[in-house]
């Protein structure tokens, strides 16, 4: 292969954001509530600390629900991208953006997700940010499930649990491909459908006090199962919609290491990573690995899945395959091992890799090693939807200097152009977040990952301002000269 120092041509240079993360108008214009809205931040928890962040029970959520302000629940007001889209997308041109890969809050087309037709008032804003994009010159790739599941579905059937959502699912999904038809054509199904098994009432609004008892793990299996399910069937819907839609899978990966060569060190890591596989396994193969389904069995999860099922995932498996990559984790079965935050997982801390202010290890390579593992496997094209750092970002004389984030990026770019320049196809990448934006873990604002800076804290004060960053113009020319200007630095 040719080595050049561009990216090919065509790359989809870009950026990724989600709805409940950005939009704000949590009771505008008939919305209903989502698993988001009732998602809280408490300054007296501490920062890292994902599990008490995610806390979920049925009579928080009855609190959630009868506080009719958003003092607590930052995801309700995200970044007012809902008044001020027009602007953040001026500045994502600016850029250079290719695309843009955003998310359709279900609850604004769908409020409690069961009406047989869609709330024409979020139909028309979709339309109207697609219209705006497609002036713009950035094309849309659009996830139809990014931890925004209507609530009453969540309180009403236990979410994914019950295979009814199934239908749910696929008559809001239809909605999307027909009304969006002239402006979208990449599609992608489910948000990191993996993470179901670190937070179940986020990705699939299991809330455990309504799971069966002694059976909460099965039912998260069999929930995760209904979403397989629906990922196929709207995956067929898309196509028949229109031949031109393209539809991806979308995996957390989350590269493991041995921590060191001892035999049980490598058994782990390797259990691990092949467990990571198993969900694009799934939607790429259209089928169950054959020692997942063992490991099942022998922990006594029974799943249920027809021949109809297994038919559904063989005949609709995805065109593209794409992932977040944020951080590499080690393995170790030493009990004692020092163990770090990672993108909602705890992993065992590498002696060999500096850390965000957040704790996540920064590992540019892995993410080649990432690249050419999953090609290998699958050899289907790809897209780095989510990549970036979060870190503290301060202002300065009316300057913010971020060379921490240009660092990061510049690192992990010239790995990926090294794993392209070995054969894998990755035709898009879109980094986490353009924008800063509410976190999805912890649901701060100070967790900051964008090229341009919005003036709000964790409290919601602020004047909701736009600026750039240092690290914007940088990314502007990595853009502007398709990845040839990291040969000069």
């Amino acid at each position: 292969m040719n080595k050049t120092n561009e990216f090919p041509k065509d790359f989809l240079w870009g950026g990724a954001i989600a709805a409940n993360q950005v939009e704000g108008g949590w009771n505008l214009d008939g919305k209903g509530l989502s698993v988001a809205d009732i998602a809280s931040y408490k300054p007296n928890i501490d920062n890292k600390d994902y599990a008490a962040h995610m806390e979920i029970s049925t009579s928080k959520i009855e609190e959630a629900i009868a506080d009719k302000s958003d003092k607590w629940y930052p995801k309700r007001r995200g970044i007012d991208f809902y008044h001020r889209y027009k602007e953040d997308l001026a500045m994502f041109a600016e850029l250079g953006f290719k695309t843009l890969r955003l998310s359709i809050a279900w609850s604004r087309l769908f409020p409690t997700g069961e009406e047989e037709k869609p709330n024409e008032a979020g139909v028309e804003f979709y339309r109207n940010v697609f219209k705006e994009m497609n002036r713009l010159g950035i094309k849309p790739i659009v996830t139809l499930s990014h931890y925004e599941m209507p609530l009453s579905l969540s309180l009403k059937y236990n979410g994914w649990v019950e295979r009814r959502v199934i239908d749910d699912f696929v008559r809001f999904s239809t909605v999307c491909f027909k009304e969006y038809d002239q402006y979208v054509d990449y599609w992608l199904t489910f948000n990191e459908i993996d993470s179901i098994h670190r937070h179940p009432f986020t990705t699939a609004g299991i809330i455990p006090d309504k799971c069966t008892t002694g059976k909460e793990e099965q039912e998260v299996y069999q929930a995760l199962h209904h979403q397989f399910v629906a990922s196929a069937l709207v995956t067929k819907v898309a196509h028949e919609v229109n031949a031109k839609n393209q539809v991806g899978c979308m995996l957390t990966k989350l590269m493991t290491y041995p921590l060191t060569c001892a035999p049980l060190d490598v058994e782990l890591t390797l259990n691990k990573n092949l467990e990571n596989h198993f969900y694009t396994d799934v939607q790429v193969k259209g089928e169950y690995p054959r020692m997942i389904e063992i490991n099942l069995e022998n922990r006594g999860i029974h799943l249920d899945i027809s021949d109809e099922d297994r038919r559904i995932l063989k005949e609709n498996t995805v065109d593209f395959l794409t992932f977040s990559y944020y951080m590499s984790m080690a393995e170790s079965g030493d009990p004692e091992a020092e163990r770090t935050p990672g993108n909602t997982v705890l992993g065992v801390k590498n002696p060999y890799l500096p850390s965000t202010d957040w704790g996540w290890q920064i590992d540019p390579k892995g993410l080649k090693i990432s690249m050419i593992e999953l090609y290998d496997r699958y050899r289907i094209p790809m897209m780095i939807v989510e990549n970036g750092m979060g870190s503290v970002d301060r202002i300065e004389n009316g300057e913010i200097h971020d060379p921490y984030r240009v660092e990061y990026f510049k690192e992990h770019f010239k790995q990926m152009k090294e794993a392209i320049d070995e054969g894998v196809d990755l035709i898009g990448y879109t980094s986490w977040a353009p924008i800063d934006l509410v976190s999805a873990g912890t649901s701060q604002m100070s967790k900051r990952y964008g090229f341009i800076y919005v003036d709000a804290d964790d409290e919601g004060n602020g004047t909701y301002n736009r600026m750039k960053k240092d690290s914007f113009d940088w990314y502007q020319k990595v853009i502007a000269t398709n990845g040839a200007s990291l040969a000069d630095e």
